[in-house]
């Protein structure tokens, strides 16, 4: 049992709980149909008001057990670097970064620990090595901790963005002003699950970007991310009507899509640079367009 704060007075059950309790409006809603959520003893429903002050019971369902990291080969999965802290892999499309509940397909963690590469034990069990992630569908360059003191170094280097994450996206286009700087806050998005959009009261969210190739209809843009948000680039940018071709999920063309054999959003992880968590050296690390993106901006510079 625990109080309404003040900064939820006001606001319905559904938004205000997933505020507090970092859950999905979603899963809120379906704990208050259940009779799982008691404001000042009394069932509560989703769309019923907080009260400051009030007193709130919830009973959360048990959390479901952790996904099982498999060793398994991973095809395209390519090493840039290994040494005894870290390893640098070129993430294939398709591959997620480690198992989550309903992913079947195939993990980078179980692609290195297949290859018989070390991973650092920290971090949950289905997550050891991880301190950053790409989405499966986004190829490119990330980094995996093989040492505890590495991934304890790495995770703090994220956190205080010290971090330089560069990527490339094509987007659908032409960003006006041509160089700039996105600044708007992310979160959870408020009908869709599945989804984030830039929200009032959402997580800081900071994407710089500049236009390097312009297109009849695209443009291919650098971006460096000053932070780390889930889907951060395709949301800001579809915010700004830009979507990354190929986004479907965000608002793109299947038209233009389709034309340019793309089945994902053109998105690439192009660059990664971090003071290396043995000796504090700047170390940084590249990542080639793999052959669909490749394939697409070739069609696109034969129309110009």
């Amino acid at each position: 049992m625990l109080p309404v704060p003040d900064g939820l007075d006001g606001m319905r059950v559904d938004a205000g709980l997933a505020k507090l309790l970092g859950l999905s409006r979603t899963a809120v809603a379906e704990l208050a149909e259940s009779g799982e959520v008691l404001l000042d003893g009394r069932p509560a429903g989703k769309s019923d008001r907080l009260a400051a002050g009030g007193l709130l019971e919830v009973t959360l369902p048990e959390a479901a057990p952790a996904a099982e990291v498999v060793a398994e080969p991973v095809e395209g999965l390519r090493v840039l670097h290994s040494d005894d802290d870290i390893v640098v892999v070129d993430k294939p499309v398709g591959v997620a970064v480690h198992p989550s509940p309903g992913w079947t397909g195939p993990t980078v963690v179980g692609g290195l620990v297949a290859a018989g590469l070390r991973v650092s034990t920290s971090g949950a069990a289905e997550r050891q090595g991880v301190v950053h992630r790409l989405d499966a569908g986004t190829t490119g360059v990330m980094v995996v901790a093989t040492s505890e003191h590495a991934y304890t170094v790495l995770k703090r280097a994220f956190k205080e963005r010290t971090v330089e994450k560069g990527y490339h996206a094509l987007v659908q286009g032409h960003p006006d002003p041509t160089r700039g700087t996105i600044d708007a806050p992310i979160d959870r998005h408020p009908r869709h699950d599945y989804k984030f959009a830039v929200v009032a009261g959402g997580r800081p969210s900071v994407t710089h970007y500049e236009v390097i190739e312009a297109f009849r209809a695209a443009s291919l843009v650098d971006i460096r991310l000053e932070t780390g948000r889930t889907h951060q680039i395709r949301v800001h940018f579809s915010a700004l009507r830009h979507p990354c071709v190929g986004d479907l999920t965000y608002g793109a063309d299947p038209v233009l899509a389709r034309g340019l054999g793309l089945s994902r959003q053109w998105l690439h992880a192009r660059r990664l640079g971090f003071a290396h968590p043995s000796d504090g050296r700047w170390v940084e690390f590249t990542s080639e367009y793999p052959a669909d993106l490749a394939a697409a901006l070739d069609a696109l510079r034969a129309e110009s």
